[in-house]
Order: structure tokens, then sequence, then C-alpha cells
């Protein structure tokens, strides 16, 4: 009678367990991280509801990338032995929060690098789940100039603005002295090992005592604007 009380106490003690690991699910960031490089980052990763992770294995990798592991936790100790040598001395688990199911991974000193998408896999005898979240890692560029390039034969002046050095491409604007948006005629991107260089082209025309004109590049984190101001006179 004994040897079936212990029977049926643990069917239905492991029937709680799995029920509970079914339940289990693990949450990231919805939308792409947007960060600046030479900052830190914190790429988010929770178990869902709340549970310890202390004796679960935590991995962070790098999707579509021949060396990709970026940090492993497992029987309650860090497992880097294999860690890709770009990220030695730079990733952080949060343990003291481990207990409440946070797997978030701290990434120091960002690099251009380091952009691409990340996943959290984490796993338990009974279950495991993964979630990814994309990195883009911003580095501003030069400061804009401005050339006066040509005359054009509808009355106006050619211009052309340059940067060189974003990451990602930045977005630019021409603006006039009322902050009104202007519509640029070319624009043209190269990208190298420095990052993006941008040249964009623009004809304005006299407006008498309002011929300042703006040139604005600008990313999530950045931004970066330069004018010019043309005499009427020019336009003659």
């Amino acid at each position: 009678m004994r040897i079936l009380f212990l029977c049926v106490t643990f069917l239905i003690l492991f029937s709680f367990m799995e029920s509970q690991s079914e339940h289990l699910h693990v949450v990231g960031a919805e939308a792409t991280l947007v960060a600046v490089a030479g900052e830190d980052l914190v790429l988010p990763c929770f178990i869902k509801p709340n549970t310890s992770a202390v004796d679960m294995r935590i991995q962070w990798g790098k999707v579509n990338v021949e060396d990709s592991l970026v940090y492993l936790y497992r029987d309650q100790k860090d497992r880097n032995e294999k860690q890709a040598q770009s990220y030695r001395g730079r990733t952080t688990l949060f343990k003291e929060k481990l207990q409440e199911g946070n797997a978030s991974l701290k990434l120091s000193d960002l690099r251009v690098s380091d952009e691409g998408t990340y996943k959290c896999f984490v796993e338990d005898k009974s279950w495991s789940d993964h979630i990814t979240v994309k990195v883009i890692v911003e580095v501003p560029g030069s400061h804009p100039l401005i050339k006066m390039e040509s005359y054009d034969h509808s009355g106006g002046i050619n211009l052309v603005c340059e940067s060189s050095g974003w990451n990602p491409e930045p977005e630019v604007l021409w603006l006039n002295v009322e902050g009104v948006t202007l519509p640029a005629e070319d624009t043209q991107i190269h990208k190298d090992s420095e990052g993006f260089s941008v040249k964009s082209h623009i004809t304005v025309y006299d407006r008498s005592d309002s011929n300042r004109f703006y040139c604005r590049f600008q990313q999530t984190h950045h931004r970066m604007q330069t004018d010019v101001f043309i005499n009427s006179k020019l336009f003659d």
C-alpha cells in the first residue's frame, strides 16, 4: 500500500513538473537594438513565468557566423573555453539575477563587428526555448561639408553635401531656413572598411533674404548639420 502511495505521489509530482515546464518560455526584445560604438549593451533574455535559471544551460551565439559562441553558462559556471576570440573579456551574465529567470547578456565596449543577430538558448532537463535579437551599432561620420558644384541652366546653383565614416547608412536631409525639407536630386552611397560615405546633390534657387540652406546627416543617436549662405548676386 505504501509503495502504491509513493508511486502515485511521484506520478503527480512528475506531472506537475512536466506541466510547469510546458508553460515556460523565453522572451527578449521585440525591436532591433540600436546602440553606439564604445558603449555597453544589454541583450535581453528572460524566462517567463519567472523561474530560476541557476541550474539551467544558457548559451548566447551569433546567427550565421562560423565562430559563433558568444557566451556559455552550464552547471552553474561559465564555460567559455570555446568562446569566439572577439568576445573574450567583454561578456557577462547577471549572476545575481539568474534566480529571477534573467538570462540577459551584457556586451561591453561595442564594436561595429558586433552587429548582427544573436540567439539566446535556454535549456533545462525537461524543456528548452530560444529567442533572437538583432543589433545595430552606430558610428557617427565626419562633419558634413557643403560645396558649390556648378550653375544650373534653370538659374539655380548645384550644391553637394558629403560626409564619410558612418555606420549604418545615415539619413540625409536638405532644409531651408524655415526648416522645410527640400527634395534632393541625387544621393550617392559607397561603403568600404571605414563605413558609409554619402554625397547628396541638390539645386537651390534665389530666395532673396533667405538663401541659407542646411544639410543634415542623422541616425537614431546622432545628428550632424552644416549650412551655407549664398548671396543673391551669385545667382546672377
